[in-house]
């Protein structure tokens, strides 16, 4: 049989809802009717797409990467399909925090002299890759490990880890800390797109406490209150300065990969022209 986009969406509820039922409601179809529909998406692929039982739902492996996959389907026809995307198609580039670091306006400043007709849309997503496997950007900033399937990378560069800290903290006075010196302070973790975990220390040398947040700005206001201490990048301090912190280096941690991201296949046909820009904006500084 064909599928159409009318299967993408009823998947998409039923992973949303966890439960054939509910998503039936929501749907305004019946149960028996949404279930042939899954039936229908799983015999196409092949592949069992979710776990049912009589009150609960869970997405198999296959189930949660055809999820991401459905996702960022539907955001592409919903593009397409946009009356402003006649006159004009942005390329959205995504980001989790800090963007470029210190390049970001360099890089914005460059795209709007080269490539005027193509506006350029630098957007922060709270997720573990930047809205890029969902379909909510094009291509992302990345930092740390990428793991999602159908995604591309490029290394841009390693970045070095500093320890944010209030500035009334006693560790302030020191010019350059290490993992030890942390030790015995909560950790603030940004658990949705940071990239410190306790696993940064040696096992019998953790934190002796975290405070989980789940985005940016969350993170600096832990930090500020002197409720925690965080560690992050060099691209950091320069992209979020504010009286009430301060930045030391940390000397004994493995340095971070920003990479930028993209989704494998066709793509926005600007995204040579951001690779080439990104990679010459590094190397100039401007």
């Amino acid at each position: 049989m064909t599928i159409e986009l009318r299967h993408l969406r009823a998947f998409l509820v039923i992973a949303e809802e966890g439960n054939v039922t509910r998503a039936a409601a929501r749907l305004h179809v019946g149960q028996p009717a949404l279930s042939r529909t899954l039936r229908q998406l799983e015999d196409h692929l092949g592949a069992r797409l979710a776990d049912r039982s009589t009150h609960h739902l869970e997405l198999t492996a296959e189930g949660r990467t055809f999820r991401d996959k459905a996702t960022a389907a539907l955001a592409a026809v919903e593009t397409a399909l946009d009356p402003a995307g006649l006159t004009s198609w942005p390329l959205r580039l995504g980001h989790t925090w800090a963007a470029l670091g210190d390049h970001t306006v360099a890089l914005v400043r460059r795209w709007d002299e080269t490539r005027p007709g193509v506006p350029l849309e630098l957007l922060r997503v709270d997720d573990r890759t930047a809205g890029l496997t969902r379909g909510a950007v094009d291509a992302a900033l990345l930092r740390g490990a990428v793991a999602a399937p159908g995604l591309r990378t490029e290394l841009l560069r390693m970045e070095e880890r500093v320890v944010v800290m209030a500035k009334d903290s006693p560790l302030a006075a020191l010019p350059r800390l290490t993992l030890a010196d942390l030790a015995d302070r909560p950790i603030a973790l940004n658990t949705v797109s940071g990239t410190t975990t306790p696993d940064l220390w040696p096992s019998a040398a953790g934190p002796a406490a975290t405070v989980e947040v789940t985005n940016t700005d969350e993170w600096l206001i832990a930090i500020a209150a002197g409720r925690a201490v965080g560690v992050t990048t060099s691209a950091t301090p320069g992209t979020y300065a504010h009286p009430a912190l301060v930045y030391r280096p940390l000397a004994d941690a493995p340095p971070v990969p920003l990479v930028l991201a993209w989704r494998e296949g066709l793509g926005h046909p600007a995204l040579a022209d951001l690779v080439t820009l990104v990679h010459e904006v590094l190397a100039t500084g401007a």
